[in-house]
């Protein structure tokens, strides 16, 4: 019966604004050219104010999926955030296929609001503590061509919604 198991499609940027509306959360979204990596994306900062994140889609040898949101400019160790995470052994980025199937977004799309599509619960998200410092936290709305900015605690009020209680830790 495989087949009557349709995978529901991706959410929509609409529909992740929808998701904010009803939980009362405020967010302000600014379009802006797509912009794939953090190098391209810093000529927006002084039209967007808050942290502005960066967001690694990874795994461990245990088939673990993890989403690791640091702020942009982070130098993250790949060779030891395993054990900060909790991953069991050296993590490698995940690959495309996993990536839209969990988070419903491409490469270069990667954003905390993908969680809105893992509705299994099996990414588990990292935020690390240095951004959690800012009032305000940006990401794209499930697509590079815009950021979105709420503030840190409807962030986490957001994740808590999608079922994902996310692990905050030293990573920068």
């Amino acid at each position: 019966m495989a087949s009557e198991m349709m995978t529901e499609p991706p959410k929509t940027r609409d529909e992740l604004f929808a998701v904010l509306d009803a939980l009362g959360i405020a967010h302000v979204t600014k379009d802006h050219p797509p912009v794939f990596t953090v190098a391209e994306s810093q000529s927006l900062r002084d039209a967007i104010p808050g942290g502005h994140t960066k967001n690694l889609f990874l795994k461990d040898k245990k088939g673990q999926f993890f989403l690791v949101t640091v702020e942009e400019d982070a130098q993250i160790d790949l060779k030891s955030i395993h054990g900060r995470i909790g991953a069991r052994g050296r993590v490698s980025f995940g690959k495309p296929e996993p990536l839209l199937e969990l988070l419903g977004v491409t490469p270069g799309s990667v954003t905390v609001f993908g969680v809105i599509n893992d509705g299994e619960g099996r990414v588990q998200v990292v935020l690390d503590e240095a951004l959690m410092k800012h009032d305000i936290i940006n990401g794209h709305p499930l697509r590079n061509d815009a950021t979105t900015s709420i503030g840190r605690d409807d962030l986490l009020r957001f994740l808590e919604s999608t079922g994902h209680t996310p692990l905050i830790v030293p990573l920068s």
